[in-house]
């Protein structure tokens, strides 16, 4: 890959609102030319005059540039995409017969996981997404190696995207005794502590919970649980690892995963949980289910940090998934109504880290120089298009770089 600087012209990049009568009708766009360097934005100027420049240009046709996506929550290590067509069986036992096939599956699909991993790479790619963290089995059954295959797909796309990686011991870190395992991954290439539901999979919420705060603190690694436990089961263990996360001083290092308990309480609740979660600095990732959607906004107003993700796609818990966060920001959008200028727009920081153009009084906010060039080119007048038709991405830069797509 080269890093060789160029100017990208002529794109369009939103400028502010359109108002009438107090209210946003309409996003602003100007076309600029904008200068890449060592991966990032180096300069910026209007458009309206010649660019006087030795420097190589590409020019984007006025396609509007927004920052990359982030997918936040993905299981790359055990998909079905790039091979043949299989629908999952029906759970007779729930649960546990998901976890019993995978004791089988898994060491089965060993041989193809590093190809399978990187063709759903590709297809995140294609969508814009360069910033990716995956969930990656660890467990007794299959030991490290998918996490090693996971790791020769992240270092052969190490030039094309940034994947973080949670050891994650799907059969339960009791349940199925994975701490050494969970240890060994975080000194061998994993960054995050998983965990799921401590409740109703590792049968012992404090347990539980101290053993995945402890495998955090020893290895100074952030934290992501999936808790799908409803009700006031699973906000009984939000609630404990606040606690936790202020003991151990982890602030702004947890995410729960799915959070599902928020969908089944009272607004007025959820609010008062959500102050809880964002005053430790715990994030939320979702995968916005149709079914049991957590109050997203919700939690947003209240200062959670909210991000999206795909979770299963095409493998033995679910056929479905697109590999495309743009769908995702554009499903959470028609869920809760978010059908305005404004609001449509600033959904866009779901899948950007909090990125938007625009922040919600209208000043540009995104790019600025020194910025990472990490960007897609969409097919859209403005960011609110692009969420409501899931608009078509032209290109795709990571470092500065074309990672899919063409100018």
């Amino acid at each position: 890959m080269t890093n060789s600087p160029f100017w990208l012209t002529n794109v369009s990049l939103e400028t502010g609102y359109h108002y009438e009568n107090g209210a946003v009708i309409g996003t602003k766009t100007e076309r600029f030319h904008v200068k890449i360097e060592d991966g990032k934005i180096n300069e910026m100027v209007v458009a309206d005059k010649p660019l006087e420049t030795t420097l190589p240009k590409q020019n984007a046709n006025n396609y509007l540039m927004l920052p990359s996506f982030r997918d936040m929550h993905i299981h790359i290590d055990k998909t079905y995409y790039g091979g043949p067509w299989k629908a999952p069986t029906i759970p007779t036992k729930g649960l546990i017969t998901r976890l019993e096939e995978e004791e089988v599956l898994l060491p089965s699909l060993l041989p193809v996981a590093e190809e399978r991993a990187k063709k759903l790479l590709d297809l995140m790619l294609s969508a814009g997404t360069t910033h990716i963290r995956t969930h990656c089995n660890v467990d007794p059954f299959i030991g490290l190696k998918n996490l090693e295959a996971v790791l020769r797909a992240v270092e052969a796309y190490k030039d094309k995207a940034s994947v973080e990686i949670v050891a994650f011991p799907q059969h339960g870190l009791l349940r199925s005794n994975s701490i050494s395992l969970v240890r060994e991954a975080l000194r061998n290439g994993a960054s995050l502590v998983g965990g799921v539901d401590p409740a109703t999979v590792d049968g012992n919420i404090e347990k539980s919970l101290h053993t995945v705060m402890e495998l955090a603190v020893e290895e100074n690694a952030n934290i992501d649980l999936h808790i799908h436990d409803p009700g006031n089961l699973g906000i009984f263990t939000f609630k404990r690892l606040a606690a936790l996360t202020e003991e151990a001083g982890w602030q702004g290092k947890v995410t729960i995963s799915h959070a599902l308990a928020f969908a089944d309480i009272s607004p007025k609740e959820a609010s008062e949980v959500a102050e809880l979660l964002a005053h430790q600095g715990i994030s939320i990732a979702s995968s916005v289910p149709i079914g049991r959607t957590i109050p997203i906004p919700l939690l947003h107003e209240k200062g959670v940090e909210i991000s999206l993700g795909d979770d299963s796609i095409t493998d033995h818990w679910s056929p479905f998934g697109k590999g495309d966060s743009l769908e995702k920001a554009g499903t959470l959008a028609e869920r809760f109504g978010l059908s305005n200028e404004r609001s449509l727009g600033q959904t866009l920081g779901f899948i950007t880290g909090g990125l938007t153009p625009l922040n919600k009084h209208g000043v540009r906010a995104w790019p600025n120089i020194g910025d990472d060039a990490d960007l897609v080119l969409v097919d859209a007048s403005c960011s609110a298009e692009a969420i409501a038709r899931r608009a078509g991405r032209k290109a795709v830069l990571f470092k500065g770089n074309v990672v899919s797509g063409a100018l």
